[in-house]
This record gives C-alpha cells, structure tokens and sequence, in this order.
C-alpha cells in the first residue's frame, strides 16, 4: 500500500485520483483496441485483464481516502467505481459508437479502388463526349455527310496508312475500269515516272521540310523514289501528277470551301471523286473515296461516323 505523505490534503488526493482514473480509461480504451473482432478468447482474456485493474485501483484509492480520514470522500470513491464499470468491454454483437472497429480487407479495398476508377472513367467519356460534339473533328464529319448527301454520294472509308491518296484513286478508279485498274503500287510508279519526267513543273512546289528551301535536283530524285517505293504521304503535287498520268479529272470534296478539281485538261474523261479531312485523325489530313449513299438504318447502324473500317 502506497504511504501518503505528511500534509497532503484529502482535496490533492481527489484531484490524483481524478487523473488516475483519466489514465486507467485510456488504458483501457488500448486493451479494447487489442481484443479483434471474432476474437472470443482475446476478448475475455482482455475483459478480464480491466476487470482486475478496476479492483486494484478502487481497493487502493478506498484505503488512501481512509488513511487520509476523508470519509467525506466517498462520494468520489463511488464516482470512480460508477465511471469504470460505464467502460465496458465490447461484445461480439454489441456496437458502440466511436469504439467499434471496422477492418477493411484487401479484396473491398481492391473494389473499392476499381469502382472509383470506374466512375472515373465514366466521367471522363461523358466529358469527351461532351467536346467532341462541338469539335473540329465531329463538326468536318457532319458536314461532309451533308454536302455528300446532298449529291447522293457518301464516305467509302480508306485505311490512314500513308497510302490513303493512292487507295482512294485505285477504288475510285476500279469504279470505272473494273479490274482492269491500276493498283496502289503502280500508281505510285506512275506518279513517281511522271514526276521524274516533268521536274520543272513540279519542283518549284516542293521544298525541304528542314529547311524550307527549294529542293534541289538531287533532292527531288530522292522524293521521288520515296513516291514509288515508299507509303509517303501524297498531297497536291501527287494529286496532279496522278491526273495527268491517268489522263482523269480528279475531284476534292472538302467539308469547308469548295470543291477542288484537278485536271481540266480532260474534261470529257471520267471524273474521280475523294474527299479531304484535316481533322479526322490525329496524325494529319487524310483521303478518303466515295461511293453511292445509302441510308443509314439501311446500313444496320454501321454508316460512315468517322472510324476507319473499311478493308
């Protein structure tokens, strides 16, 4: 038993068991902390363990208070004891609020994490969906439907490979010779013989994409076996090189400004017919055929929307 020392008063032995009994709930508040849900054995072991603490610390503040003669201090013996059996241990099926502990296991945290993401990305799309109605892309597309609705006509999807100009010209082209057209590969080999052929025509248009020069003779030679034998990208310049090789009006339909047409030199040959995009795709201006149109429920929902898909 603790010795209590001369002078003390009864009011400074209330006041250390006042602070006692704040540290004894917070004590026991950690051994609660210990005891895990389903852990029967753990609880009671932990039960047990408070109940003696409580004991011991009632059985020595009742003998310091009667050492002290302070009779007049049951009242707070009586507190004591009143406040710790308040702080209970939980049962298994017991909730108390601010003490129960929920354990989160790996797997709800996993789904947890993969229905936030979820959200995300749903939020996401609807935001770009949002954008793309009023964009560039979505704006050129709808309004190449229109201007090629308007003359019967709709898109005829062509692979962005490099080779879209070509593509485009051999499908259109096989419109009106049948199998008999020229392929990709030697309509590349046309243009490039014809390029090679008229060089002073055509080099004033073609500069070094470095430096913005000229090309120079050398130069020129070597775009144009990239023409041949490579999937460059053809432009104006192969455009009316590939005219004047196949000896045919070749017509651009562009979703903004009139229509361009190459090579009025022959006005009584067969007109082909492609259509330019800046926007369609991420990498650069694309071309694409055309073909008759047909409506779109026709098609089962699989009309032209911008997405190459065609073989």
């Amino acid at each position: 038993m603790e010795t209590l020392d001369l002078g003390i008063t009864s009011d400074d032995i209330g006041q250390r068991h006042k602070k006692e009994r704040k540290e004894m709930q917070a004590k026991i508040q950690a051994l609660k902390k210990t005891a895990t849900k389903g852990d029967k054995k753990k609880k009671k072991e932990v039960h047990e363990e408070i109940a003696r603490l409580e004991s011991e610390m009632d059985k020595r503040h009742s003998e310091e208070l009667a050492e002290n003669g302070g009779s007049s201090n049951n009242a707070n013996v009586t507190s004591v004891t009143d406040s710790l059996n308040n702080v209970t241990l939980q049962h298994e099926d017991d909730e108390v609020p601010g003490l129960t502990q929920h354990r989160i296991t790996k797997a709800q945290r996993r789904r947890e994490k993969k229905a936030t993401q979820l959200k995300q990305r749903e939020l996401s799309i609807a935001e770009q969906e949002v954008q793309n109605i009023q964009g560039v892309r979505n704006v050129e597309i709808q309004k190449m439907k229109e201007i090629l609705k308007e003359r019967g006509l709709m898109v005829y999807e062509i692979p962005s490979d490099g080779n879209c100009l070509y593509c485009a010209v051999e499908h259109q082209f096989r419109t009106v010779k049948g199998p008999t057209a020229p392929n990709v590969t030697e309509l590349r080999h046309m243009t490039s013989e014809f390029l090679r052929e008229n060089m002073d025509d055509f080099l004033p248009f073609l500069s070094h994409p470095d430096t913005g020069e000229i090309l120079t003779e050398s130069q020129f030679q070597e775009y144009c076996d990239q023409v041949a034998h490579t999937p460059a990208w053809g432009g104006q310049v192969e455009l009316r090189a590939l005219s004047h090789a196949l000896k045919c009006q070749i017509e651009v339909i562009q979703a903004t400004g009139p229509p361009m047409i190459v090579g009025d030199e022959y006005p009584s040959s067969p007109r082909l017919t492609l259509t330019y995009h800046r926007h369609i795709y991420n990498l650069g201006e694309h071309y694409n055929s055309v073909t008759q149109y047909v409506a779109e429920e026709e098609l089962n929902g699989e009309a032209w929307n911008g997405q190459t898909n065609a073989s």
